[in-house]
């Protein structure tokens, strides 16, 4: 499971290089039934997904969920918008800071939590390629070092 009956069913991995994650928040995501199936089997894909404040609500954007093999007729369009649902003072606080200069709103990972779907969305920066590169430079770096230190590695 995870931890306090969390159990994650997929993670954006590109969000944490791509984008600077400055504050996080845990929205609820609604969902119609062959999607709630189909998000169980971790048929799920983040590629170019992300959240915007449009008229007073929180909506996930081209966040891909394959159709369920099952409900053929009943299966909704896999990129459509979905509604998360916060608090209001949340998504007050987030239009706020959306609206700044080069921020934007992206999933991190979605789970189950007592039953509903959940979505951790990220408030970040876009990183620059030459930001990309110092980042994975300074990691080989400490991965080197770290491996220096190590007495048992020869």
């Amino acid at each position: 499971m995870g931890e306090e009956g969390k159990k994650v069913v997929a993670t954006n991995r590109k969000a944490r290089h791509e984008y600077e994650i400055l504050d996080t928040f845990e929205a609820g995501l609604v969902l119609k039934g062959p999607e709630v199936k189909s998000l169980r089997e971790g048929k799920v894909g983040f590629q170019d997904a992300f959240a915007r404040v449009e008229g007073g609500e929180v909506w996930l954007h081209s966040l891909h969920i394959s159709p369920y093999e099952q409900a053929n007729r009943f299966n909704e369009d896999p990129l459509r918008p979905r509604k998360l649902l916060l608090h209001r003072l949340e998504i007050l606080r987030l239009v706020g800071k959306v609206e700044e200069k080069g921020l934007t709103l992206i999933p991190l990972a979605i789970y189950f939590r007592g039953g509903y779907a959940k979505v951790t969305l990220a408030l970040a920066r876009g990183r620059k390629t030459y930001d990309k590169r110092e980042k994975l430079k300074k990691k080989t770096q400490e991965d080197e070092a770290r491996r220096a230190m190590d007495p048992y590695r020869r």
